[in-house]
């Protein structure tokens, strides 16, 4: 596929309008609007074409508005029709870019509702996040971990890495986050859902039940609150299996989904990538196993002999990452 065309050096247009009193505008959204106008090419036409079509499209539309602009220089007149001239391109893309932002939002509430309908969960994962150091050099760190799940309100996650081995259980009244490595564990009362749960964790102590956001019952609305582009991307294979390939964007980051193609739409793969931040980590999450049956009392925690009990404040870090190493790839 074509290079995107690169955005118009605006800066005749900062020196002849600035004068102008009422003319001065954030050049950032003409870039902004370029942007959404390029999107479209990431993504396959429905029809079954290939992208070039639409590719070639933007590249004549984007040379006219370069053309436009330079035009307009020295004439601040010239600006609103170049608005215009933007706006209009902008919206003649637009039905390709939803008709593709809507098939991936019906996939992902396909998904959504079959995780939701599945009262007791058991599955495998691993899990992949990446650090920028000072060098900006990116290393990763690998996790893998098994999440329980009896809905409404018990849940067991563990997560084991090359330097924690962290467990979470939940029963509905008690939760405890223990740390297996300097055997230490604290408990608190927490009354409500295993959705509560996660957020509360999250929210208020900083502690990640790894994957079991996708598990959640409303795990639609959690992840498209803040999506500002959607789209298909195409088909894929993880671990052996075809899955619908989606990818979603935000301000702050990109995110993309590999669901299980057919009568089961399972998350298999969940990569985001933080934009924010330089070189942009990502954060990867593969679920390798998918089963609905349940050991005889998964929730019931039984505490090593020597292992002590403290405050939840106290616990320490329990993060996949070193303590002190900063700017990782953004997990939901």
């Amino acid at each position: 596929m074509a290079a995107r065309e690169q955005p118009v050096d605006h800066q005749w247009f900062l020196e002849d309008s600035a004068r102008e009193e009422g003319v001065l505008i954030k050049l950032q959204k003409f870039d902004a609007l370029t942007e959404q106008i390029a999107a479209p090419a990431l993504v396959r036409r429905e029809n079954g074409n290939d992208s070039d079509h639409v590719t070639e499209q933007i590249r004549e539309k984007s040379m006219k508005m370069q053309e436009a602009a330079h035009k307009s220089i020295g004439r601040v007149a010239r600006w609103p029709v170049l608005v215009s001239t933007i706006l209009t391109v902008a919206i003649s893309l637009m039905p390709e870019a939803r008709a593709q932002g809507g098939d991936a939002e019906k996939l992902l509430k396909a998904m959504s509702d079959y995780v939701a309908s599945q009262k007791t969960v058991s599955v495998t994962f691993d899990s992949d996040i990446e650090v920028v150091t000072p060098s900006v050099e990116k290393i990763q760190f690998t996790s893998s971990g098994q999440v329980q799940l009896s809905r409404p309100d018990k849940l067991r996650a563990t997560r084991t890495g090359g330097y924690r081995d962290i467990e979470i259980v939940f029963d509905g009244k008690m939760l405890t986050v223990n740390n297996k490595d300097s055997k230490d564990y604290a408990q608190i009362e927490a009354p409500g859902t295993a959705d509560q749960l996660i957020d509360v964790l999250r929210d208020k102590y900083g502690v990640v039940a790894p994957g079991a956001d996708l598990l959640i019952s409303n795990v639609y609305d959690v992840m498209m609150a803040d999506v500002i582009q959607s789209a298909v991307i195409g088909k894929g294979v993880v671990d052996g299996v075809e899955c619908d390939h989606l990818a979603f964007r935000n301000l702050d980051t990109d995110w993309q989904i590999w669901i299980e193609s057919g009568a089961k739409p399972i998350p298999r793969k969940y990569v985001i990538t933080s934009k924010g931040i330089g070189a942009a980590p990502q954060y990867t999450l593969r679920i390798k196993e998918w089963k609905t049956d349940l050991p005889a009392e998964p929730f019931a925690f039984k505490p090593d002999t020597s292992a002590r009990k403290i405050e939840l404040v106290d616990l320490g870090d329990i993060d996949e990452v070193p303590h002190g190493i900063a700017k990782t790839g953004g997990k939901k």
